[in-house]
This record gives structure tokens, sequence and C-alpha cells, in this order.
């Protein structure tokens, strides 16, 4: 989510906050302390703002504590959490990759929701048997309706809610298909996404009642982000049994570590290819740096006859290449996370394939995507 300010880490997860979410927090602050101040006269402007202020970050706190849920069951699945973010509708736990069964996925979406109702029960007891009264009664009784109400709204089976993530683990565990619990899933949110965006529409037309603006912006970033989670999941079932051998590009910029500077401006860069950096592999064809053309500048013209590619060559690192056998969805996730555009696709004992380029996979898919002549 772009434009998030970092605040510290939550049990070793990185805790972020959007710039929206302070605008929901100056709202449900003047929401709360408003009603504070309207059941309780006696309560100064100060006060009913303060304990307005501490009932909107208690209910914050909630709907991290709903995000912390998730994360403590993915990564007892061994899946990291990269990051809990706050932001206009609540809260995001970013898992770094899904559940490898329908169950374990199950369990993940479902803890959430688990939490809050735990929340929810928890507060009203400590509002029961506290025999709690004015300002403090009416505080844990919203922080006992929220949790339930997010508990509840969380539910509903459609993505990208929590119901939608359960609705998507009961159809992958029927179908066997974790794909067709997507899309699925998806296009159920879809449906409560028009649900929402009516409700919010038809009173404002025909009453001019401007009262449920939230509803069409849930609307929105319910048809929005199940669209996206549908969309996703064909491009996933498409790329399904594709390796990133399958997807290197024939004819790829190579060259030998051995040549003279002057037989790799002659043989790769005069005889007309376009290539701006090329890949050097070894006698065994075992990667082992990368040149640039840009980097025949750094030595003079007279000397290229006798300096090889292996003096001019930059290291490559492991990290930046992929395994032939590597699942090509895989590696399009990694070329998203690290902003990259071409990687190296070497074998197990290090021999070079050729490079595999962002390009080539969406051809690809292109490819897999046009119906087959008849």
């Amino acid at each position: 989510m772009n434009g998030t300010i970092r605040v510290g880490n939550l049990f070793g997860i990185p805790f972020y906050i959007h710039p929206s979410w302070f605008l929901v927090l100056g709202l449900v602050t003047w929401s709360y302390s408003s009603g504070l101040a309207a059941q309780f006269p006696q309560l100064s402007a100060g006060l009913a703002l303060l304990l307005g202020l501490m009932t909107a970050l208690m209910l914050f706190a909630s709907v991290v504590a709903h995000e912390l849920g998730h994360s403590f069951v993915a990564i007892g699945q061994g899946i990291d959490v990269k990051s809990i973010t706050l932001f206009i509708f609540g809260g995001l736990a970013s898992l770094e990759k899904e559940s490898k069964t329908p169950g374990e996925a199950f369990w993940v979406a479902i803890a959430g929701p688990m939490v809050s109702l735990l929340l929810c029960g928890i507060v009203t007891v400590i509002g029961v048997t506290t025999a709690a009264s004015g300002p403090l009664a009416a505080i844990l009784g919203v922080l006992a309706s929220v949790n339930l109400a997010l508990a509840l709204f969380n539910l509903i089976p459609g993505l990208p809610l929590d119901g939608g993530n359960i609705l998507k683990a009961i159809v992958w565990k029927i179908t066997g298909n974790p794909y067709k619990g997507i899309t699925f899933a998806s296009r159920v949110g879809q449906i409560f996404g028009w649900v929402a965006i009516l409700s919010g529409v038809v009173p404002l037309l025909l009453f001019g009642n401007a009262g449920n603006f939230w509803n069409l912006l849930i609307g929105f970033f319910l048809l929005q982000n199940a669209g996206n989670s549908a969309q996703f999941a064909r491009v996933q079932e498409k790329l399904t049994g594709l390796t990133a051998q399958d997807a290197v590009t024939h004819d790829s910029p190579i060259v030998s570590a051995n040549l003279t500077l002057r037989e790799f401006a002659d043989e790769r860069v005069i005889s007309g290819q376009n290539w701006h950096r090329f890949l050097v592999t070894d006698d065994d064809g075992q990667l082992v740096g990368a040149i640039a053309v840009d980097n025949l500048r750094t030595i003079p013209t007279a000397l290229w006859s006798e300096t090889q590619v292996k003096e001019v060559m930059r290291p490559i690192t492991e990290s930046t290449t992929v395994q032939s056998d590597q699942p090509l969805l895989e590696v399009m996730q990694l070329l998203e996370q690290q902003k990259l555009s071409v990687l190296p696709v070497i074998r197990e004992n290090g021999v070079l394939v050729g490079i595999l380029e962002k390009a080539a996979i969406i051809q690809l898919l292109q490819s897999r995507t046009q119906p087959n002549p008849a």
C-alpha cells in the first residue's frame, strides 16, 4: 500500500499506518466524544474529547488484534508476515504466501474473527463483573459491540473479507483446486460490493440521504479487491505447472568469459544484437558474471584485443538468479517484489540456461489465453 508510514514492529512484524487512517481516527474520535458529551452532560468538552480519543484508539487496537490473529496462525504454518497496515477500512495483514492446504487456509482466515469475538466476550464480562457505570460502561459497550460487528462483517462470504477466504478454503477443499475457490469467492465478493453500492446510491437518489456514503466506499473497495483477486487467480492458474525454464528467452545474450573485448564487440555488438547487458559464462557454461556494453567505454579501444571479458565483467550473486525448475508463479512474484524486469535462469549445477524477462511471462500468458484454432 503506497504512502504508508512505518511506526515500528509488533512481535517482529513491521507495522504501518496509511495516512487515510488519521482521517478515520479523527472522525471516530469526534463521533464518540460527541456521543459521550450528549449522554453525560456533566463531562467537560476536554474530557469528552479525551475519552473519545481513548475509545477510538482502543477500537483500532482491536483491529490490530484481529490482524495479529491471522498473523500468528500464519506464522505457525511457516508463513512469513510481511507487514500489518492500518488504513481507512480497517487493517490488513500481508502474508508472504498462501497456505499449503485448504484446512490451513481456513484456520488463517477464521483466526481474525475468532479474536474479535473473544475480545467482545472479554469486554462484556468485564462490564458485567465490575458493574461498570457512567462513561466507562458506555465505552465498554462500544468496544464489545464494535468487536462483534467487526467479526460479523468480516465473516461475509466474499473476498477480500475473511469470510471470503473461508469460502475459498471450502471450495478449494471440495474441488481440489485453490484457484476455483478464489474465483468463486471473488464473484461473491463482487455481488456484495454491488449490494453495498446500491444501498448507498438508492437512498441518495430517492431521498437525498447522504448517510450511506460509507456503503458506497465499502462497495467500491469490495468490487476492486474482489476483481483483483479473481484476475490474479486466473494468472496463477495459467502459470500452474510452468517453470522458469519455460519462459527463458530464446537466443539469450550470453558471451564467454574468454572472449576479448574486440571479439565481444565484433560478434555481439557490431553484429546487430540490441542487448545492452550480456551474461558471462565460463568454459563449463556456468554463470560467472555480466557485462554491459557501456563497460567497453572504460577500456581504451587500443587495449580491446588484449583484454578479456572476464577482466571487465561484474559478478552476479546467487540471490539474483532463479533455478530452472522453480515454479514460474514464484518467479513472477519475485520479479514484482524486487521490481526487476530480467532474471538469469540457471540449473542446479550452476550452468546458465538463459535470461527470463517479465515481458516473456506476459507473452506466455497471452498465448495460453488465445483460443486454439479449430
